[in-house]
Parts: C-alpha cells; sequence; structure tokens
C-alpha cells in the first residue's frame, strides 16, 4: 500500500478510484434518488465532492504527464478522457497507470 503514496503516479491513482467511485455514486444512485423521489440532498452532497476529485484528476494527470514526458496524443488524452466516462478510471488503471508504476519500480 506505501507503493501508491511514494509516487506520483501512485497518487494519481488513488485519485482516479476516488473519482471513479464518486462518479458512480452521483450518476447512480444520487441522480436516480433525485428525480425518483424528489430528493436532491444526495446530489447537493456529491456533486461538489466529485467535482473536487474530478479536478484533483485532472491536475494531477497533467502533472504526472509532464514528469513521466507523456506524449498528449498516445496517453495523456486516455487517461483525462476516461474521468467523464463511467468506470473509465478503473479501466485506466487497470490498463494504463499499473502497468506504468511496475515499470516505473522495476528501474
Amino acid at each position: 500500500m506505501q507503493k501508491y503514496f511514494n509516487t506520483k503516479i501512485g497518487r494519481l491513482r488513488i485519485v482516479a478510484l476516488f473519482e471513479g467511485i464518486s462518479l458512480l455514486i452521483l450518476i447512480g444512485i444520487a441522480v436516480p434518488l433525485k428525480y425518483a423521489f424528489h430528493d436532491a440532498s444526495l446530489v447537493k452532497t456529491m456533486g461538489p465532492i466529485h467535482g473536487l476529485l474530478f479536478l484533483f484528476f485532472v491536475l494531477n494527470t497533467i502533472s504526472v504527464g509532464v514528469e513521466y514526458k507523456w506524449k498528449f496524443s498516445e496517453t495523456t488524452w486516455k487517461v483525462l478522457l476516461a474521468c467523464i466516462i463511467p468506470f473509465g478510471t478503473f479501466y485506466i488503471d487497470y490498463t494504463i497507470l499499473s502497468k506504468i508504476q511496475n515499470r516505473t519500480n522495476k528501474q
């Protein structure tokens, strides 16, 4: 678990996890509750939380992309796109981020 906090890519993976979970809670639970039961309280709570996590994810992605010298056309745009697609951050973590972190840990 410590490996996630020691590197920027590890911290990006943690932020991606929380951002993905907050998106799923927002669109899978909060919005249906809002429209089905006319109760917007969870949307009012989760909306700002997800917004902050979204911004934090985008800023961390750009920071990691610059540090690791990612080509925008190959990697960065895929990671950035993942944060607006449900389950996208989990997919990107599995296909891109975990492999990059494993490569950097071996060096």
